[in-house]
Parts: structure tokens; sequence; C-alpha cells
């Protein structure tokens, strides 16, 4: 499973409007209101929170990775937004978030989901990479660069 096959423009916000961590959780959850592959957005939002409440998922380099996993969607969902204003994630780096990933799996596909935290982190890793993010304008140019950077390295599965 590639990181375009879960993510779409639809679910990608070029410049996300919260100035808190949980303003902007809330914001990329919310893209999922009328998806039909979600029974439960309360439920989702609360596996999310509750999942940064155990430890944030700012993870450094002005990213974060907010995920969690519950039993309120039919199959992996994820959304991308992108702030130019600092979040105080509480990053393990001490720096603010201006890039944040939403990923919430099901329950019963902790492989998948693993494995899509680890794609998503060594490509976030990459400086260039995060400064294209950081400049591109809109939801299909930033989807255009996930694309991009995906195809450069790593094999479909």
């Amino acid at each position: 499973m590639k990181i375009c096959d879960i993510i779409k423009p639809d679910k990608i916000v070029a410049e996300l409007k919260g100035g808190s961590k949980e303003d902007v959780i809330n914001e990329l959850i919310d893209l999922f209101k009328d998806d039909p592959r979600v029974s439960n957005l309360e439920k989702v939002r609360t596996a999310v929170l509750e999942r940064e409440k155990i430890m944030s998922t700012g993870v450094g380099k002005g990213f974060a990775i907010p995920h969690a996993k519950t039993d309120s969607i039919t199959e992996i969902i994820a959304a991308f937004g992108k702030s130019k204003k600092p979040i105080d994630f509480a990053a393990l780096d001490e720096q603010p978030v201006h890039l944040v990933f939403l990923l919430v799996g099901k329950d019963n596909l902790v492989g998948p989901h693993i494995k899509l935290l680890s794609r998503i982190s060594r490509m976030m890793n990459k400086d260039e990479f995060r400064e294209s993010l950081m400049n591109a304008k809109n939801a299909d140019e930033i989807y255009s660069i996930f694309q991009e950077e995906e195809t450069k390295y790593f094999e479909i599965s």
C-alpha cells in the first residue's frame, strides 16, 4: 500500500487555520465528516487525541504524524495539512510543527498501519521534500509532491 493510495487532494489542507495542536488535529479529522469510510467521527477524534496524550506525535524537523487505530473506519484513512504559522506540538526536538500528516488505521490492520507510519517518517526526514511541501500553493500541488517522492524509492506493494 502506497501513501498516495490512502490520501487524496480533498483530504489535503494547503493552509491550516488552527493555531494549536488540538485545533489542527480536529481540522484534519473534520475533513472526514461525510466520508462513508467513517462510521463514527467522534470515536476517530477521541482515538487520535487519546493517542496524542500518551506521547506527542511531533517527531521533529517541523513535522507531526498524529495517528491512532479504531474500529470506527472501514479502511485506513489519512489527511495532510501545512501551516505557515508555527504550531506547538510538544515535538521531540522542541521545535514548532508546520506539516501534519494524520493517519487513522483499523484496529485489526496493525501491519499496514505501521508500514505507512514508517514510510511517512522516511519521506519527511528528507529536507528537500519538506521544503517542497512548504512551498506548495494548493492541495493538488501537495498531492503531486507526495506522488513524485513516493515513486523515487518506494516499490509498489
